[in-house]
């Protein structure tokens, strides 16, 4: 019998370490978990901040590449399960056909959501205007609090800072904020792809980095693909908080189960803000 993979992939300032929760608790139910980091980013997060230089000039399409090569050369479709712009790599691997299911957790917009939030472009021109003349941009512990992680104290809120944070590519960056404006861009997706996996959309209704108008928004361009693709909120969930409930990752993987099994969730209901999934964990 086949032991089902799950593929986690971490965002753009967070590092793979951030799924160590998740990691663990997947195991010892006894999963085989992939948490790989993005190219160039392997090693100690003192030893990365000090020096970027190895994944400095990643392009998104490079982040892709790489997880579609790990995908690639498993057995069988794994569930993939993204956060940040890890949920934006996630739907585009979904996309080039790959993974039994896909959650998208506070993903980064794909090209074609308008509603990008004033507070998201802030955060990352901010991060640039820090760093401009560098190849990566980094985040303040003040700015990782107040956007990341604002519903933790400040203490706890560093010690997360301190254990996952790390640069982000300039490049990146750039390729989010101007993506609308871009002919040819690494971020994009066909919405109205009907053979792709089931695709989960996941919102906190605390999150200040990606609000839940953004993942609704996501989700409403979906709505012509025959593909099945369903939205969920936590109310009370900041951007980063996500990755602290097992609670969470119970629900996303019995979803993702439930999908690539072929079988119906119960109490599934179509609201105007979405679909609002009831899964007992």
């Amino acid at each position: 019998m086949n032991v089902t993979t799950i593929v986690l992939i971490n965002g753009l300032w967070i590092s793979a370490l951030s799924w160590e929760l998740w990691v663990q608790h997947y195991t010892d139910k006894g999963y085989r978990v992939i948490a790989a980091d993005w190219p160039g980013r392997e090693g100690e997060i003192e030893q990365l901040r000090r020096d970027p230089s190895n994944f400095a000039s990643l392009g998104l399409a490079d982040v892709v590449d790489h997880y579609e090569q790990i995908v690639h050369e498993l057995e069988t479709p794994p569930i993939i399960i993204g956060h940040g712009f890890g949920g934006l790599v996630t739907q585009i691997l979904l996309d080039r056909g790959w993974g039994a299911a896909g959650v998208a957790i506070a993903s980064a917009p794909v090209k074609g959501i308008a509603r990008l939030p004033l507070s998201m472009l802030k955060l990352a021109f901010s991060a640039l205007g820090n760093s401009f003349r560098n190849k990566t941009a980094s985040l303040t512990r003040e700015q990782f609090h107040r956007a990341f992680a604002n519903t933790l104290t400040e203490t706890q809120s560093l010690a997360a800072f301190e254990c996952y944070m790390v640069p982000a590519p300039n490049r990146i960056l750039l390729q989010a904020a101007l993506a609308n404006f871009t002919r040819h861009t690494a971020i994009t997706v066909n919405f109205r792809n009907d053979t792709r996996a089931p695709l989960l959309l996941v919102a906190g209704g605390k999150d200040r980095v990606v609000p839940t108008s953004v993942v609704k928004a996501n989700f409403d361009s979906y709505r012509e693909s025959k593909a099945e693709t369903d939205y969920k909120e936590f109310p009370d969930q900041a951007n980063f908080t996500f990755l602290q409930q097992t609670k969470i990752a119970d629900y996303v993987l019995g979803w993702a189960l439930y999908r690539s099994n072929g079988s119906k969730l119960p109490a599934v209901s179509n609201h105007t803000d979405g679909w609002s999934v009831q899964l007992s964990t």
